[in-house]
């Protein structure tokens, strides 16, 4: 028998025949002991491990696929992979899928509908079993393309098309409900010149929240000056330059901004530090996602709960469902957002 030392020189990447030639053992025995599937005499099984251990084994997944069709991957689909919110997104999501064995992979589509549409391009080319998307903007074209797929896709935006055809789930928080809600909450305090930092009003995410902003002024009776309004891209530096554009003329300060996410409301406040203007005593402030770093910075950020860590759990719960075929009901999921009230909006220090 060739030693194991000789055989590695000549072959560095060993495979359950090359296993079952230098042990004179046939490749289905090898095959039984590594997976456990089988029988296979003790003594047997302990030398098959043994051999396969100091050869450096290991299995040839890319065969596997091959030969079941599943690749035991999930592709995760986000716009932006610096958004910490994701991170709770891809909790929930790991503690459904990696008790059932899925590995997840992080794909970052740059708020790009190019790189969206190559995102589902990879699905659709098997590279994994299915995929959890998130988009600022859902539209015909990404929507059409998901259609397509012949396989598992779950959205965490709603999305219904005219035709009642869609061949995806979706799991959402609604939003307009959530900036309606903080609006609201500085209405209350009788605060009436209201600002808004958000989205691409162009774009699905961005038009949803700031109709949520919009409804609860029309409703309250309060106008909506147009310089009160401004468009960001979701990150913090954007919500600098809004906050920078909204505090440049001080004879027209308004008196509370409404972000539509916590990183814009970060870049609002460093705006209003540099403006020597202070939260909340000359103007209150709120974002919305309520991330963990709202409670750590001074003043501590009111926000608007989105509950990522639930959307992810559920929106893996849903493809699993599809992907084992699951014959019960798959629903689609509505979840409520939360106002968490905080130093930057509170109405006992505004009322000072």
């Amino acid at each position: 028998m060739q030693s194991i030392s000789d055989w590695f020189e000549v072959n560095p990447l060993a495979t359950i025949y090359d296993i079952a030639e230098h042990l004179g053992l046939s490749p289905s025995t090898v095959s039984r002991a590594l997976s456990g599937r089988g029988y296979c005499k003790e003594e047997t099984r302990r030398k098959i491990l043994q051999a396969a251990s100091e050869l450096d084994y290991a299995p040839d997944h890319s065969a596997k696929m091959l030969k079941t069709g599943v690749s035991s991957k999930i592709l995760f689909a986000v716009p932006d992979i610096c958004n910490p919110f994701y991170f709770d997104m891809i909790q929930g999501i790991n503690s459904v899928l990696e008790p059932s064995g899925y590995l997840l992979i992080l794909v970052d589509t740059k708020n790009s509908l190019t790189e969206e549409l190559r995102a589902i391009q990879l699905l659709r080319e098997k590279y994994a079993d299915g995929m959890i998307m998130v988009s600022f903007h859902f539209c015909e074209e990404n929507i059409e393309a998901i259609n397509r797929l012949n396989a598992p896709v779950v959205l965490t935006n709603k999305y219904e098309s005219a035709s009642g055809q869609d061949r995806f789930n979706y799991v959402y928080v609604d939003t307009h409900a959530g900036i309606r809600e903080a609006t609201e909450h500085f209405i209350s305090q009788g605060l009436k010149r209201i600002a808004y930092v958000g989205g691409p009003a162009s774009e699905q995410t961005g038009y949803e929240r700031y109709c949520g902003y919009r409804d609860a002024l029309l409703e309250s009776g309060l106008s909506e000056p147009e310089n009160y309004v401004q468009e960001g891209d979701f990150t913090e530096n954007s919500g600098y330059m809004a906050g920078t554009r909204l505090l440049s003329d001080s004879s027209e300060l308004p008196e509370a901004i409404v972000a539509a996410n916590d990183l814009m409301a970060m870049g609002i406040l460093r705006a209003c530090e540099q403006k020597g203007l202070s939260v909340p005593k000359d103007i209150a402030l709120s974002g919305m996602d309520n991330l963990s770093i709202c409670e750590r910075i001074s003043p501590k950020l009111t926000s608007v709960e989105l509950c990522a860590e639930e959307i992810g759990g559920r929106a893996a719960e849903l493809l699993l469902k599809q992907m084992k075929n699951d014959p019960s009901r798959i629903a689609n999921v509505r979840l409520q957002p939360r106002l968490v009230v905080r130093e930057s909006s509170r109405s006992s220090v505004l009322n000072v």
